[in-house]
């Protein structure tokens, strides 16, 4: 079993890390307290090809695998989630769009975002509907050659940043089957009867925005329909292991910018006429967050390489989200009892990766969903 990384992957590693330690760590702070969106490192991002950062070359894109988007997320979340979050999130519903879309609509719509001039967006959740996505409400209905869409939706990304929206819609009401008669249609911020209401006061990722939209008699035309009609739950459904593996790397990237600053840290504080690393209370802590975070690194890895073999890999996918979430809060834990006091306040980072960790355990399927997987995959297929 091969374990090591290629060249061009450690290259874009690296190259990661040198665009956080300069573009991001010095705002980190400002956007967070702010909590307003940093267009600025975006258009940056874009620049270097980390945002749409897996749609093809031909439309683009910069073509990575799941593998590498993984990479990427590790290294950005390692310095800010908020920002990270910002920049990997530009591209948000997307992947319908690259698996179901017409020609027509990948040229419309991946292209723009991969050259950093569109920002998209996945809509599902709603007010009253978040892991129960069958549950979903808005409403699409034709009329003519337009949709008209009604509804509303919550904790959105991107949701007052965004120029277009792949929205999750109930098309046929009478449809027989709990799953059937949804559709995705690409839905325009710029349409009448769209608005989006930013989400202010969150715990953590304070620099990605969330907002609520609401939309009112919002008419789109026939061709922004993505793939079959009355078939979206089940396209949806097969992104959730690309997207878990994702927020793994995201809590993998967080558990290891924990260890970073829990080590400076700890190198440089004195108590007692040493360094507090040189106490085994302390180094214990350290050997725990790094033990933790290189297991939760495998599992994240193994689940974006079957991604990439286009293996079934939803018990896997879960696995790796549930433990790299859980990860994160405890390393983040650890790494602000390591500070002590000084852990408390924003003066250093582990403050704010203590409370972005917790996000990773809530999006893209809460850990008792993640678990409810596991089970059901076991039950179903055995380990």
């Amino acid at each position: 079993m091969e374990f090591g990384l290629t060249e061009e992957q450690e290259q874009i590693r690296e190259e990661v890390k040198r665009f956080a330690e300069n573009e991001i760590v010095p705002a980190a702070e400002e956007y967070d307290v702010d909590e307003k969106f940093p267009h600025d490192i975006v258009d940056k991002a874009a620049e270097m090809g980390l945002v749409g950062s897996s749609i093809p070359m031909e439309y683009g894109g910069a073509g990575y695998s799941t593998l590498e988007t993984v990479l990427i997320a590790e290294e950005l979340f390692s310095y800010d989630p908020g920002i990270a979050l910002s920049i990997m999130a530009c591209s948000f519903g997307t992947e319908a769009i690259q698996e179901f879309g017409t020609e027509d609509q990948k040229e419309r719509f991946l292209e723009p975002v991969a050259m950093g001039e569109k920002i998209s967006g996945a809509a599902i959740s709603e007010p009253d509907t978040g892991s129960d996505v069958s549950s979903v409400s808005t409403r699409a209905e034709k009329d003519g050659d337009e949709w008209v869409v009604n509804g509303n939706k919550m904790w959105i990304t991107n949701g007052t940043v965004g120029d277009f929206f792949v929205m999750l819609c109930k098309t046929n009401p009478d449809a027989e089957g709990r799953y059937n008669g949804f559709s995705q249609i690409v839905v325009e911020s710029d349409r009448d009867g769209f608005s989006a209401d930013k989400i202010t006061g969150k715990m953590g990722i304070r620099a990605s925005d969330t907002a609520e939209l609401i939309l009112d008699d919002v008419r789109v035309p026939e061709e922004n329909l993505i793939g079959t009609r009355d078939a979206a739950f089940m396209q949806q459904m097969q992104f959730f292991d690309a997207t878990r593996t994702g927020v793994a790397a995201q809590g993998v990237g967080i558990a290891k910018g924990a260890l970073r600053e829990a080590l400076e840290y700890a190198q440089d504080r004195e108590q007692f006429g040493q360094p507090i690393s040189e106490f085994q209370a302390i180094q214990h802590k350290l050997a725990d967050i790094a033990t933790e975070t290189e297991a939760a690194r495998n599992l994240t890895y193994k689940a974006a390489w079957n991604v990439d073999q286009g293996n079934d890999i939803t018990k896997l996918a879960s696995m790796a989200k549930e433990y790299a979430s859980r990860v994160a809060v405890d390393a983040t834990n650890e790494a602000v009892q390591i500070h002590g006091g000084a852990g408390y306040v924003n003066d250093f980072p582990v403050e704010r990766l203590y409370r972005d960790s917790k996000i990773t355990q809530i999006y893209e399927g809460t850990t008792e969903i993640q678990k409810n997987i596991i089970a059901r995959e076991l039950l179903g297929k055995g380990f």
